[in-house]
């Protein structure tokens, strides 16, 4: 089972205390009920107890089981980092992050749980951290459990974990070789799937760098600054730019592929738990790689 330990640095009760490290209500009713426990200074203690600056807190987190709605695909995975709280893996275009009513076992989450499974974990439930769309390759993050999932959570909803993708297209996003796109995205009132820039939409900001260039094509490195869906194939298409491959918003399907020529290469965030800076990167898919030999 996972242990956190802390010492206190000011008197409070222990559940205040701990609430202050991110363990919600809810977390602390299962570590209560549910196989956890609360140690100070190595003797079991209740929740209501007064704590003093210098004592040692321990809390043993409950296994969380199979979660067994999410049924396993085993299939190789492709791991690019992984310790006791978080894993990362490089997603091959055509797979969904999670199951849905129209690919209920062609997900990440699905062959992730086979990993789960071939390990043995006591945690076997799919934390989704970031996704990624069908047909965009690159890195998705997972939690490993709840507490690492909840504080995580909050990290990405600071904006504190940076995404970069890869976007290849055969038109030029704008005048300038470095620049920002600012422009509301909402659904499209014809499509469930489409979005669109609307000025009803939700904000958002992507920027975008000219990395390097050859006779078809441009190759953009993109920093997601927001999270909507379809955001950088939107954004780009908003530019008289669509993705290569990306028929949805116009993009050519001339050049032998046929999907959005998207990959999600590196991300970086501190570790809420390790509190150390930790960069993962995906090599780029061998079909994009073909596509910028052409």
């Amino acid at each position: 089972m996972l242990t956190f330990d802390w010492w206190v640095d000011e008197p409070a009760v222990v559940k205040q205390f701990l609430k202050k490290k991110g363990i919600s209500r809810r977390l602390l009713s299962r570590i209560k009920f549910h196989g956890g426990n609360i140690y100070v200074n190595e003797r079991q203690a209740i929740a209501t107890r007064q704590l003093a600056v210098g004592d040692h807190i321990r809390v043993v987190l409950p296994p969380e089981g199979k979660q067994e709605i999410i049924p396993p695909i085993d299939q190789a995975i492709d791991i690019l980092y992984e310790d006791d709280h978080y894993i990362a893996v490089n997603k091959p275009a055509g797979y969904t992050s999670i199951p849905s009513q129209y690919n209920p076992q062609g997900s990440m989450a699905n062959i992730l749980k086979a990993y789960y499974q071939r390990q043995d974990y006591a945690n076997q439930v799919i934390h989704v951290v970031t996704r990624l769309d069908r047909d965009t390759s690159g890195i998705m993050l997972f939690a490993k459990h709840a507490f690492a999932h909840s504080l995580i959570d909050k990290i990405l909803q600071q904006k504190q974990i940076m995404k970069q993708y890869l976007a290849i297209t055969d038109k030029l996003v704008g005048d300038h070789a470095h620049g920002f796109i600012e422009a509301p995205i909402g659904r499209s009132p014809n499509s469930i799937i489409e979005r669109q820039v609307s000025v009803d939409g939700k904000p958002a900001m992507t920027e975008y760098e000219l990395w390097k260039q050859d006779p078809r094509f441009n190759y953009y490195r993109v920093i997601l600054h927001t999270g909507r869906t379809h955001q950088i194939r939107v954004h780009f298409a908003h530019c008289q730019a669509p993705l290569v491959g990306d028929d949805l918003y116009g993009g050519s399907l001339a050049y032998g592929i046929e999907r959005q020529a998207l990959h999600c290469q590196k991300i970086s965030f501190v570790h809420p738990i390790s509190e150390q800076k930790i960069t993962i990167e995906a090599p780029v898919p061998q079909d994009l790689q073909e596509l910028s030999q052409q």
